[in-house]
């Protein structure tokens, strides 16, 4: 099982320099693990920076995998979770969640860097061009 953060699905969605790194795990949906709280972040984003049908367009692509709805057994390994690594709420969710589904950790964000079942990808910069 994957969970995919949100920094790797903009990355993904944005066909970043670090989209292929994700494309795999994106695209096995029957093993993609997906918090609400991903769907949140990602779509919030997309709302603001794109506009809502692009939002509504990703949000399908995302709801494909295993939505795992915040509940609350995840809120109590999440609260754990952001004490003993210094995580923030959304962060905590999201290692909680991929901890309770057994799922490895696809990220961009350097938070997770060193965290074991984690698999942590530097962001890099577009080619000038």
């Amino acid at each position: 099982m994957n969970v995919v953060d949100s920094s790797a699905w903009l990355e993904y969605f944005a066909d970043g320099p670090n989209a292929d790194a994700f494309e795999k795990v994106i695209t096995d949906t029957p093993r993609l693990v997906v918090p609400t709280i991903v769907l949140l972040e990602v779509f919030r984003r997309i709302l603001g920076q794109r506009g809502q049908k692009e939002a509504a367009d990703k949000a399908v692509h995302m709801r494909q995998g295993i939505l795992v709805p915040l509940d609350e057994g995840i809120a109590m390994e999440a609260a754990r979770i952001g004490q003993e690594r210094k995580l923030a709420l959304a962060d905590s969710v999201i290692l909680a969640t991929a901890r309770l589904y057994g799922a490895t950790l696809w990220t961009q964000d350097a938070h997770f860097a060193d965290i074991e079942g984690v698999w942590y990808f530097a962001k890099r910069n577009a080619p000038a061009g």
